[in-house]
């Protein structure tokens, strides 16, 4: 039995693999690494700016995120301090660079007042991002934003806000220790629509104890009385150290059946599928600016927790998911001077091989993997580098669609097998070693 086979009688939920590698492949690097000599030979015309708030009004049961809930503002004050020095000291490494793509994320950005988020889009602003011309997405919730809030994101060209909404039913929110009104949900969303962002993205999780296939309609009809552009259905996982994780249940057949529930329910509604997660409106807005591709363009990560890309290096802050370890490394990077900015220290260096994995993991999952692209980015072919894709091949779960090799249906709903199958060993072994704090 093959390695595929073996894993396809088990549970298709084995991780969700959003980059590659994970990053709890990362290590120390001894020594550490100039910032300069890390993007000294990367492109810097079509960047991804990632500014990541480590903060929550709370933490969610099934949240493996990196953030601290209910920071005291002078937590919160120095952190900021802490993200001026840095973004300083990673615009002077980089020099003249264009962004085609910027995010605000977290943790809940929307948690800062009014005062930290306009420090925050005058950081970006500083770095050469101007909304009004790059494309931004910025995650806001239900507790935390506000019309004055509102008024900010709109004020400053912001085009995509996303919420993670989770279900618009409080029994099933409070099932994964979420305590959330349905009310103000809702009054949120109107609140957000009659702001007019182009984009508005919302969050539902299935698989939650207690959820059926009624109530997960009922989630998704509710969702799209607000015709949110995009929509992502993500699986329930129960990860080591958060609240969930602590407890083991198994419902695999549940989170299979409410999955394919929400993508037939979506695509009848005229959505496409773009992965196993997202789903895209009709009446979406084609997307604007300079074009970014993941598995070539760089990723610059600002703030404790981001993550920071280049070809051959993946960097960013130590990880933790228990509320002490976070918070040590967060109290560390406040207490970062200017200089130890420059520093790499933490991360995982992509040898030739390991890039060819991420070029294939991250298009597998997403468009498909084009073999003209490949063979033009590595030059070689894509299947030869990777004989075990004929497996995939043989079971259904991938094939040729005008000479593009991806995904069948029955291979997207496994994506969360299929990503980690295709780990590297190296990469594996890193992670089954990595101990969760």
């Amino acid at each position: 039995m093959t390695r595929l086979e073996s894993m396809l009688e088990g549970t298709p939920y084995v991780a969700y693999l959003y980059g590659y590698p994970h990053k709890t492949a990362y290590r120390p690097l001894t020594p550490a690494l100039p910032l300069e000599d890390v993007w000294a030979k990367e492109r810097r015309d079509a960047l991804f700016l990632y500014l990541h708030v480590p903060f929550c009004e709370m933490r969610c049961g099934f949240c493996n995120l990196f953030t601290a809930a209910g920071p005291k503002e002078d937590v919160v004050d120095a952190w900021l301090g802490a993200l001026k020095r840095e973004a300083r000291r990673v615009k002077d490494a980089l020099g003249p660079s264009t962004f085609a793509r910027a995010a605000i994320g977290g943790g809940t950005p929307t948690l800062l007042d009014v005062a930290g988020l306009e420090t925050v889009f005058d950081l970006a602003a500083e770095l050469g991002v101007d909304p009004r011309d790059v494309p931004m997405s910025v995650e806001v919730s239900p507790e935390t934003v506000d019309a004055a809030k509102v008024a900010v994101l709109k004020a400053r060209g912001v085009d995509r806000v996303s919420m993670g909404v989770q279900s618009f039913l409080e029994s099933e929110v409070a099932a994964v220790k979420r305590p959330q009104k349905t009310a103000q949900v809702e009054a949120t969303l109107d609140l957000l629509r009659s702001a007019g962002f182009p984009t508005l993205n919302l969050d539902l999780i299935y698989g939650i104890e207690g959820q059926t296939v009624e109530t997960f309609l009922h989630s998704l009809e509710a969702a799209l009385r607000y015709a949110p552009e995009e929509l992502y259905l993500y699986p329930l996982y129960v990860r080591p150290l958060t609240f969930l994780g602590k407890k083991s249940r198994a419902w695999d057949d549940l989170r299979l059946s409410l999955y394919r529930t929400g993508r037939d329910f979506l695509l009848s509604r005229g959505y496409s599928q773009v992965s196993m997660r997202m789903f895209r409106a009709a009446h979406a807005p084609a997307a604007r600016g300079a074009v970014y591709r993941c598995q070539e363009d760089g990723m610059v990560g600002l703030g404790v927790g981001a993550r920071s890309y280049t070809g051959s290096v993946h960097y960013s802050s130590e990880y933790a998911v228990a509320s002490r370890e976070v918070r040590g490394i967060i109290q560390a990077y406040i207490e970062r001077d200017t200089a130890s900015f420059g520093e790499v220290r933490y991360g995982f260096v992509l040898d030739a091989a390991e890039q060819r994995h991420r070029h294939l993991v991250l298009s597998l999952l997403a468009e498909g993997v084009d073999p003209t692209v490949y063979r033009q980015r590595f030059g070689t072919e894509a299947k030869a580098d990777f004989p075990m894709l004929a497996e995939l091949e043989a079971h259904g779960l991938a094939r040729d669609v005008d000479g593009v090799f991806q995904l069948t249906a029955a291979g997207v709903e496994r994506s969360d097998l299929i990503g980690p199958w295709l780990d590297s060993e190296a990469v594996r072994a890193r992670m089954q070693e990595y101990a969760w704090r």
